[in-house]
């Protein structure tokens, strides 16, 4: 049973939360300008940016993408320079419960469906940052058959799982079809060209979506929330590979935010940033 309660309170909270993200993401702006690193909107950010120039109106979460060697080094320099408040959090060093980098507001609350609470890892607001990696040069329906099963296998795995049969059952399949996935994908790729294609890393890519390089690089600008970031080189082409007919509003029962509960704020201590300025 849904509490309306709660409904009503994370839909009272959910701009001031989106303003919070853009705050974040105005700092890895400025980092990546600084460092000369390479990224761009991804996702539902994109197409938030194209359909409605900033965030999806009902959406809660903010995507970047960027080359796995770049976000490497970004992860490095933002350990280094980001302010107090927001942290790097990486599947490398913290039980977090997707393989994705995400840099969090620890000022802040969020709680998805999902999260571990045994688990120590930070719970704020946040922005991901999908890393992408070169694709073999085959077939795309071969490449989505793989990557799809290798991501719903990896994701099951980690799943939290009660001692059942079925709990046994389902670490023997999909162990074996998680493994017999990353052996064929590896193979592929070492005797495929990877020069004309990329995407997230193959556990990140549950949609199974490619996309040509020359409809991401060169890079363009796109309008988020009335400031400038970068884009892909084609949005269109790279909107329609994710989500078909993007341009096409969701009915009303489809509109779904990720979070369980969203807290903006927990103490007044933080001097948020602020984008007043901030492009000159």
């Amino acid at each position: 049973m849904k509490n309306p309660y709660l409904e009503t309170y994370c839909h009272e909270t959910l701009r001031p939360c989106q303003l919070k993200q853009l705050a974040i993401l105005t700092e890895i702006d400025r980092l990546c300008r600084q460092y000369s690193i390479p990224y761009w909107l991804d996702g539902g950010s994109l197409l938030g940016a194209v359909r409605h120039g900033g965030f999806i109106p009902w959406d809660d979460d903010l995507d970047i993408a960027m080359k796995k060697a770049d976000a490497e080094r970004f992860v490095e320099l933002a350990r280094r320079e980001l302010p107090r408040h927001l942290v790097v959090q990486t599947p490398k060093d913290e039980a977090c419960k997707e393989p994705i980098i995400k840099v969090r507001n620890r000022n802040s609350f969020y709680v998805e469906g999902g999260d571990d609470f045994s688990a120590s890892y930070d719970k704020g607001i946040y922005v991901d940052i999908f890393p992408f990696i070169p694709y073999p040069n085959v077939s795309q329906g071969f490449t989505r058959c793989i990557v799809r099963r290798m991501a719903r296998s990896r994701s099951i795995l980690h799943k939290p799982h009660r001692y059942s049969f079925r709990a046994v059952a389902e670490f023997f399949w999909f162990g074996a079809m998680f493994l017999a996935t990353t052996a064929i994908w590896h193979t592929v790729r070492w005797f495929s060209r990877n020069d004309r294609k990329c995407c997230v890393i193959p556990e990140n890519n549950g949609y199974g979506v490619v996309y040509n390089n020359s409809d991401v690089f060169p890079l363009s600008t796109v309008s988020f929330e009335g400031l400038e970031f970068p884009a892909p080189g084609n949005p269109d082409a790279y909107l329609t590979a994710l989500y078909g007919d993007y341009m096409t509003i969701p009915p009303i029962e489809k509109r779904q935010v990720h979070a369980v509960l969203m807290i903006p704020e927990l103490t007044k201590e933080e001097q948020p940033a602020t984008t007043e300025g901030y492009w000159g």
